[in-house]
């Protein structure tokens, strides 16, 4: 099975400005995420809309695929990259999302040569009432049933295992991320503004992987002074070489 990883990234951005080249510890946000996918020993894409965000990495081993700024969105910008590969397994791992671990990478894979999706959640309280984080619930084999940006489940009393925060990077098979890019957007994820909803509601199951390691996006300028916060912990764990 050959296996691929594309990074998505775009310039534009209605909360950030210029996100990928935000910087972090002293290194724009795109770095962050192409260094750490990197070293998960995978082949890498970059797919980018724009000369600075190449420019940003010049230097790093990585391909970089030039894709059209009007693509609606990260899973058809990955779909238009790989649509003419000879690839098997893809994961789409966003450009914003800094916090790359080779282990979770790892499981994602295995996880697609039994279901056609696979993603990964993480047990955090503090998302519960957040609606910029998406929760999800499962069934009994850890296929998701439902996302949602509202508190789910309702929580009549505490407990030990929910409520799991939905961490978006996705792997597909690539079969199967065609078919969801040529799908019209469906009713509960265009009310809910979650693109995932789309494989549920045209009956695809999306395998859950449950991750002990810490990921936080950024979408915000809040979102990167907590991320810069957690980097130190993270470089100590993942990358000690790494420069400050």
């Amino acid at each position: 099975m050959r296996k691929l990883i594309v990074i998505p990234s775009r310039l534009g951005s209605s909360r950030l400005k210029e996100k990928p080249l935000q910087t972090i510890k002293g290194r724009p946000l795109i770095r962050w995420v192409v260094e750490g996918c990197l070293r998960t020993g995978e082949e890498v894409i970059l797919a980018v809309d724009s000369e600075k965000i190449a420019e940003a990495v010049k230097d790093l081993p990585v391909k970089v695929v030039f894709t059209p700024s009007d693509i609606p969105s990260g899973s058809d910008r990955v779909a238009h990259v790989v649509k003419d590969l000879d690839v098997d397994f893809v994961i789409n791992y966003q450009g914003d999302e800094p916090f790359v671990y080779k282990e979770d990478v790892q499981r994602l894979f295995l996880a697609l040569e039994e279901s056609p999706v696979a993603t990964l959640a993480v047990r955090d309280q503090d998302a519960y009432r957040d609606p910029s984080s998406v929760k999800v619930v499962l069934d009994k084999d850890q296929y998701a049933l439902y996302f949602s940006r509202s508190p789910i489940p309702y929580l009549k009393q505490e407990d030990s295992f929910y409520p799991l925060k939905h961490v978006g990077i996705y792997a597909f098979r690539k079969d199967v991320l065609m078919d969801f890019v040529r799908w019209q957007p469906s009713h509960l994820e265009r009310l809910e503004s979650l693109e995932q909803l789309r494989l549920l509601e045209n009956g695809i199951k999306i395998k859950v992987l449950l991750s002990q390691n810490y990921y936080h996006g950024v979408d915000t300028e809040e979102d990167l002074k907590l991320v810069e916060e957690k980097l130190t912990f993270y470089l100590s764990h993942t990358a000690p070489n790494s420069p400050e």
